[in-house]
């Protein structure tokens, strides 16, 4: 450009002064990509304020929280052991077959990833797990917030929503974190956020839902809900009330819902088929011998059912007390559209939280993580429902006062409950050497054991002990449940069932492998290794072989002596199961004595199967 006698630049008639005000032009002239494709811009973070400050930092203490405490107390024995099968499926060893496992192999296959990096780098599987998990329940919390994003002045910000969700999925679970449960529930809350969305609301119609997005969505939800099918109905019930409230019933997400779950059940029908022929049989077979009374799952359970209740309360007084009486702008009119987002989806979240919590009673199982998905969807409607009361200061009334007041209850006995929990997982990881698990792991390098068995319906006491030393496991179960699932179906039936030989398929994997090192839990109410050795006297010579090094927290640990544990004396003929003999009464009788040898002493703590 060229200068003037005095040194200032020469510019054309018309010319911008500076700059500035030429990139103003273009910025006008050129819209922004996000005008071209025809959304409104939204900075991540228009402005820092304290709500959103406090709830990042609150996020970030609780992940820390959860990591720390998550990479140096034992693994969850349920997620040690599920691992461990990950990692031997990896190695070659057909599931469901020289693994005897009841969940479907999805929850193995998405273990594979951490046991994989574990294998890969030689690190603990419980470093490798634990940022696995709090990755996909940050990931499915940051989904959806975004997802949330613009429904109203309570959902204007994504980062505090994004941050409340987040630290709701890392807290609550406590040990239980990374069970199948708790990664369904976190997948699907972006699939019932999107299902308020398609709810008419706020003065639209039923908007068209995001075809791609819809379908991506839809398809994380299928595969959670195929992690434990029995939950299907929470989400059929949310999908039914959507119906009722004017939504669409075949939408993207619920097409995609439906192929994730089409295309699992052909893969598990194409590469996975032992899943159909044995584990469910066995499951329907002796699974029962682990059920929980109903009333004693309702009376342990009264904190959640109480919240649930309260959640469906809330979410009926909303229409007619909270959004009415904050105003003819925010209330509810007779028009299905003029009602708030917020209202639909308090509506969505208590019915999802009634099937979650009705199907958690129907399985039988008095188990926490069985509660996760009724939990957290009650816990949402909870905190929902006290941020519409702060956010509209409705006018004074009475059912808006009794309903916070129920809300505010409800949080502080869930609050109380679930500090509990993380206090005894807090104390694990900052006292590990009193945990059992971590005495039986010392014993186990003490004595250099190559193979090990424990005899007890407790899996912590396989698993994660196997996982942290590396010894080998003595058997194709986890734990004794499917021997004490046996003893029950004889007392069922009166005969044990013929295509499911228990106690032979224990007694020989004991006698083949002949572990180093066999535990014997004598807090529970069935004398296991006497009924494996009246069952069958290869077991009950190979058993006379071990003596007792050690006892403590009511376990026996036993040593083998030098000798194997193959019989010296010949067996006689083995007799198929079909023929009738006479001296087979006496031998059940035998062991349905030495079942009942041990009267039922109180356990530690309870022990836990899927």
């Amino acid at each position: 450009m060229g200068r003037s006698s005095h040194g200032r630049a020469w510019r054309m008639p018309g010319m911008p002064s500076d700059l500035t005000a030429m990139r103003n032009i273009l910025s006008s002239a050129l819209p922004s990509s996000s005008a071209r494709s025809g959304r409104q811009s939204r900075p991540l973070v228009r402005n820092l304020d304290a709500p959103t400050v406090i709830s990042l930092a609150v996020l970030a203490l609780a992940l820390t929280l959860v990591l720390a405490t998550a990479m140096t107390s034992p693994l969850k024995d349920d997620v040690a052991w599920l691992l461990y099968v990950a990692r031997r499926w990896l190695a070659g060893e057909r599931l469901y077959t020289d693994l005897v496992e009841v969940n479907p192999p999805l929850i193995v296959w998405i273990y594979a990833l951490p046991s994989l990096v574990s294998a890969t780098f030689g690190i603990s599987p419980r470093a490798a797990s634990a940022p696995f998990f709090a990755a996909i329940v940050l990931s499915c919390a940051w989904w959806t917030a975004c997802l949330l994003a613009g429904r109203g002045a309570l959902f204007a910000r994504r980062l505090p929503v994004f941050a409340t969700i987040g630290t709701l999925l890392l807290v609550l679970p406590g040990v239980e974190f990374g069970q199948r449960e708790h990664l369904l529930i976190a997948a699907s809350l972006p699939y019932l956020a999107l299902l308020a969305r398609g709810i008419p609301h706020d003065g639209e119609a039923r908007a068209a839902e995001p075809g791609r997005l819809g379908l991506a969505v839809g398809m994380v939800a299928g595969l959670a809900c195929a992690l434990k099918p029995t939950y299907g109905v929470a989400f059929g019930a949310a999908e039914l009330l959507a119906w009722r409230m004017g939504g669409k019933m075949w939408r993207p997400s619920s097409l995609g819902a439906a192929a994730a779950l089409a295309l699992y059940g052909v893969g598990v029908l194409l590469f996975c088929p032992a899943f159909l022929e044995q584990a469910v049989p066995l499951a329907l077979a002796l699974y029962g011998g682990t059920d929980t009374p109903c009333w004693q799952i309702l009376l342990q359970s009264r904190v959640l059912l109480t919240g649930v209740a309260v959640s469906v309360l809330l979410a009926a007084l909303a229409p007619r007390f909270l959004f009415r009486a904050a105003g003819p702008r925010e209330g509810a009119a007779s028009a299905p559209q003029l009602r708030p987002f917020v209202q639909v989806l308090l509506a969505v979240l208590a019915v999802f939280a009634v099937a979650a919590a009705a199907s958690y009673v129907s399985q039988g199982k008095n188990w926490f993580y069985h509660r996760l998905p009724a939990t957290v969807a009650t816990l949402l409607v909870l905190l929902l429902w006290l941020a519409s009361v702060a956010q509209l200061r409705p006018r004074r009334s009475l059912a808006v006062f009794a309903g916070t007041l129920l809300a505010l209850g409800s949080l502080a006995s869930f609050a109380r409950d679930d500090y509990q929990r993380l206090q005894s997982w807090v104390s694990a990881a900052v006292a590990p050497n009193l945990d059992t698990e971590v005495k039986l792991e010392r014993l186990v390098k003490q004595e250099n054991a190559h193979t090990y068995i424990a005899f007890s319906e407790w899996i912590a006491l396989g698993f994660p002990v196997v996982n942290d030393t590396g010894v080998k496991w003595a058997s194709r179960f986890d734990s004794m449940w499917a021997l004490k699932g046996e003893l029950w179906r004889m007392r069922q039936d009166g005969a044990a069932p013929k295509d499911y030989p228990i106690r032979r398929w224990i007694t020989r994997d004991f006698v083949a492998n002949c572990p180093d090192l066999a535990v014997v839990d004598t807090r529970e109410g069935i004398n296991y290794v006497a009924v494996l050795s009246a069952s069958d006297p290869a077991f009950a010579e190979a058993w006379s072989r071990y003596h007792q090094i050690a006892a403590f927290d009511g376990l026996r640990v036993l040593k083998r002596d030098a000798a194997g544990c193959a019989s010296t004396s010949p067996l006689p003929p083995r007799v198929p199961r079909r023929t009738a003999r006479p001296q087979e009464a006496p031998r059940g009788a035998a062991t349905r004595q030495a079942a009942r040898r041990l009267p039922p002493p109180q356990l530690r703590r309870p022990p836990h199967r899927r």
